[in-house]
């Protein structure tokens, strides 16, 4: 897996208007059931915002992409949920975290519309809390507002992360000299 996130961060690193693109695909995949335990797009997300610090990239297209990403992912999740209910819940690689259900759904049942915002920072959640909203039939509108207040938020914070990141090495680099 790090070879992957190596490989695509080196691809935005070199082409640069793909950028936009890259974030919304993996933002996307973070926040859509299933994939997010697959493929590893925070750590890409990361990396991208690591390339920031140099220079080389604006953080704009990669806020904007992510933001729309992960709308679009857990979006599907909520469908995804909405459609088939809690039959969902149970298909792997879910079905292998039984305590990551139980842990959302108990989180879910006490915050409710709040569990949306939240889950989009939280490992153990993001590849439920979704669903867990569809199949519980949160109405669309109160998902929507707080889907897109913690879309945008992560997408802000995740890539921000690593350009903070960068910028601490750039600085680490400087003092000592190299």
């Amino acid at each position: 897996m790090d070879a992957f996130a190596d490989q695509i961060i080196a691809f935005v690193s070199t082409n640069r208007d793909w950028a936009f693109w890259i974030a919304l695909l993996f933002a996307a995949a973070e926040t859509t059931a299933f994939l997010s335990v697959l493929i590893p797009s925070t750590a890409i997300l990361i990396g991208v915002g690591a390339i920031v610090a140099t220079g080389a990239l604006d953080f704009g297209p990669i806020w904007a992409g992510a933001s729309i990403g992960a709308m679009i992912g857990s979006t599907g999740s909520y469908l995804l949920g909405r459609i088939y209910g809690d039959r969902m819940l149970r298909v792997w690689p879910l079905s292998k975290h039984p305590e990551a259900v139980e842990k959302a759904r108990d989180i879910f049942a006490r915050r409710g519309v709040l569990a949306v915002t939240i889950g989009h920072f939280l490992t153990f959640l993001r590849p439920v809390v979704f669903l867990m909203a569809g199949a519980a039939r949160m109405p669309t509108i109160p998902f929507l507002a707080a889907n897109v207040v913690g879309a945008v938020a992560w997408a802000f914070l995740v890539p921000k992360s690593g350009e903070v990141g960068g910028d601490i090495l750039a600085w680490l680099w400087q003092v000592l000299g190299f």
